[in-house]
C-alpha cells in the first residue's frame, strides 16, 4: 500500500515540530549606547583614541634618523611615497619603551595639516565602552599626560581617552628642532 502523505505536508509537520521545541532567542533587555576607539598602551598606561583620530596603524617602519632634532623624534619613514615623521611618544612624555620591536606600533595621524606617526608600546585593538562608564574627573594620571587626556572609561581597568588634537596643537610637540 502506498503512503498517501504528500512530501510537502511532511515538511510542514517538521517545521511545526521544530518551532514547538526550539529555544527562544535571548531578549536584550537594555540597550546601551557605546563609544568605540582604538586601544593602545603608552608607558605602561592603557589608553584609547577616538576612531576618527587614527588614520592607520603600522608596524614600526624603517626610518632615517634626522640631525639636530629632539631625542624623541626617531626620524622619517617613506610610507607609500609620503614622508612620515616618526615620533617616540613614550620618550616625548619622559619615559622609555620597554617592549620588543615586534610589539610596537605606529599610530598615523593625518588631519589638519598634521601627518605624523606616533610610536606606542602596543596596540590593543578596537575597543567599545558603554557611554555610562565615561568620567571626566581627574584620575590618577601622570602629570605629563594630563594636558592630553579628555577623560577616561572605567571598567575592569581605567582607559584614558587620549586627545591627539590637543597634542597636534601643542607647541612643545611641534617644535622638534634642537
Amino acid at each position: 500500500m502506498a503512503d498517501s502523505t504528500h512530501p510537502f505536508d511532511v515538511l510542514q509537520q517538521l517545521v511545526a515540530q521544530c518551532r514547538q521545541h526550539a529555544a527562544g532567542l535571548p531578549a536584550q533587555e537594555v540597550v546601551s549606547e557605546t563609544w568605540s576607539g582604538v586601544g593602545f598602551r603608552l608607558a605602561g598606561q592603557s589608553m584609547v583614541a577616538a576612531m576618527g583620530e587614527v588614520a592607520e596603524i603600522l608596524h614600526e617602519p624603517r626610518y632615517t634618523a634626522l640631525p639636530r632634532v629632539k631625542s624623541w623624534v626617531r626620524g622619517v619613514a617613506n610610507v607609500r611615497g609620503r614622508l612620515l615623521p616618526i615620533i617616540d611618544l613614550s620618550r616625548f612624555f619622559g619615559s622609555s619603551i620597554s617592549v620588543p620591536r615586534k610589539q610596537r606600533r605606529v599610530l598615523v595621524l593625518d588631519r589638519d595639516d598634521v601627518f605624523v606617526g606616533l610610536l606606542v608600546d602596543e596596540v590593543l585593538g578596537m575597543q567599545h565602552f558603554p557611554v555610562s562608564t565615561f568620567t571626566s574627573e581627574a584620575l590618577d594620571t601622570a602629570e605629563a599626560f594630563k594636558p592630553y587626556v579628555a577623560g577616561a572609561y572605567v571598567r575592569e581597568q581605567v582607559s584614558l581617552v587620549f586627545n591627539f588634537r590637543a597634542l597636534a596643537r601643542d607647541q612643545t610637540f611641534l617644535d622638534v628642532a634642537i
